[in-house]
């Protein structure tokens, strides 16, 4: 059979910068402990897997070094990334567990681009008795959200607790109970807290923990973006169609850019570039770094 795997990191293009993924090419998928043990080693906060189906079409599983996760935007736009500078440019279908993910690979200014198109979002109410354990877990206070954006649970491929800081300097400051936090959110079926700060309008600034993938935090999260975009539009909290700028890892010195574009109706649209980890790669001469605390997302 033949199978290769990449390393690449995501939002960005520059090889310090992003969240790094591995991206998994073969003929067929692995078996589940095949690929739970492929996505250990590599250690990133996640790899994705991809096996042709046809007519641009891939069946489409993603690990974290913990556990299987139903979707991750940013593998998703790596694995682009890389399909486009295998194939081309166009558009290919990723079947995943959650449904039919369009993924557009372009050329631009130089770079490769990918573009995710994601399931439709849809929110729940985010009940007041979870929202102060949360907070407790992040030792954070009810007072130091931001009353503009309240919190809400968000689904755009997997479900986020989004909660909005009311200052920079509160976002900035992250040290929480992993083992509380991963138990909260593994009783509630959360993949990550979505944290965020808005700048302005149309910038946001966001820090991601993920202890269910047993990572600390993500640089760059792109279901999450997808979920907050659909939260923001939904809620008619921003008007629509309408563009946002998602900046996450800044304090984690993995600095990530995600741009992110609210349509009227449907799945949410979630771009970046990637770069290559590995000597030679399809976008340039990055530098693999094989070792998982230096790779971006912080594992425990």
């Amino acid at each position: 059979m033949n199978e290769t795997l990449h390393r690449l990191s995501a939002f960005t293009q520059d090889p310090e910068g992003g969240n790094p993924a591995g991206v998994w090419l073969g003929d067929t998928l692995p078996q589940a402990d095949a690929m739970q043990r492929i996505a250990a080693e590599v250690g990133y906060s996640e790899t994705i897997f991809l096996a042709p189906l046809g007519a641009g079409r891939y069946m489409t599983r993603y690990y974290s070094p913990a556990r299987e996760i139903d979707f991750c935007g940013h593998a998703s736009i790596a694995a682009g990334v890389l399909l486009g500078s295998l194939k081309g440019e166009g558009t290919y279908r990723l079947e995943t567990a959650v449904g039919e993910v369009p993924l557009e690979a372009s050329h631009q200014g130089g770079a490769w681009w990918a573009t995710l198109e994601s399931v439709s979002p849809q929110q729940r109410p985010a009940p007041p008795a979870l929202v102060a354990e949360a907070l407790e877990c992040l030792g954070w206070r009810p007072d130091e959200l931001d009353p503009d954006l309240p919190p809400v649970l968000a689904y755009a491929g997997v479900w986020h607790l989004v909660l909005a800081a009311a200052s920079h300097e509160r976002l900035a400051r992250l040290d929480y109970d992993f083992d509380a936090l991963e138990a909260l959110m593994s009783r509630e079926g959360l993949t990550t807290l979505q944290l965020v700060w808005r700048d302005d309008e149309g910038v946001f600034h966001a820090r991601n923990p993920f202890p269910v993938g047993g990572v600390v935090e993500d640089p760059a999260t792109g279901a999450a973006a997808a979920a907050l975009g659909g939260y923001l539009r939904d809620a008619g909290l921003v008007a629509a169609p309408a563009s946002l700028t998602i900046i996450q890892g800044e304090t984690m010195g993995r600095p990530s850019r995600l741009e992110v574009t609210l349509p009227e109706h449907g799945g949410i649209r979630v771009s970046g570039t990637a770069v290559s980890l590995e000597p030679g790669g399809p976008e340039g001469d990055g530098r693999r770094n094989s070792e998982p605390s230096a790779a971006g997302s912080q594992p425990r």
